[in-house]
């Protein structure tokens, strides 16, 4: 549990791979854990996840300082790292596993990525409607081992070359100011 210095985002933006490395990477993130949340099976594997009959959907679990990184900041991070237009998908990933998902942890964070979306949507950011759901936290499951700190571990991997990496460095193109 994070101390009181220490805020939580969860956040599902497809496979849990592809965004791990990126939230790692931001000052003021303490910890970024991959695992499962939103669904109804208790402590899922990511076997049963990806059967998409779990209802959970692949998310990072973020622990960080607010007084480095806001919130809002984590969530320009997330609109810009993964498709929020694509219903239940997310490239060649498909199902409500791959959701695009806030998960809020309180009133707060469901009031800010509400009005996140409306400026968005009135800016027309995007070319397609914003599908991303808003769902209460309720609770966490960690992935297995083998999926933490996936990137950084299988970085030479053909889907890491392939799919993640090309996220990672556009993240650290747009957002070098907030590396750490």
């Amino acid at each position: 549990m994070p101390d009181n210095n220490i805020s939580v985002a969860t956040l599902g933006t497809g496979c849990f791979w592809c965004t791990e490395a990126v939230f790692q990477q931001l000052k003021g993130v303490n910890k970024v854990a991959s695992g499962y949340s939103g669904g109804a099976t208790q402590h899922p594997t990511y076997k049963e996840v990806c059967t998409g009959t779990t209802g959970h959907a692949e998310c990072l679990h973020i622990e960080f300082d607010p007084s480095v990184i806001s919130f809002e900041e984590l969530l320009e991070v997330f609109w810009k790292t993964h498709d929020p237009t694509t219903l239940n998908r997310q490239g060649n990933d498909v199902g409500t596993q791959y959701r695009s998902v806030v998960f809020y942890h309180d009133a707060a964070q469901k009031e800010i990525t509400e009005k996140y979306i409306q400026q968005l949507t009135d800016s027309k950011t995007f070319s397609s409607p914003i599908v991303t759901t808003l769902e209460p936290f309720t609770v966490f499951y960690p992935a297995e081992d083998y999926h933490k700190n996936y990137f950084n571990l299988n970085g030479d991997s053909s889907y890491c070359q392939f799919v993640v990496r090309p996220k990672v460095e556009k993240f650290q193109k747009m957002f070098k100011d907030k590396l750490k």
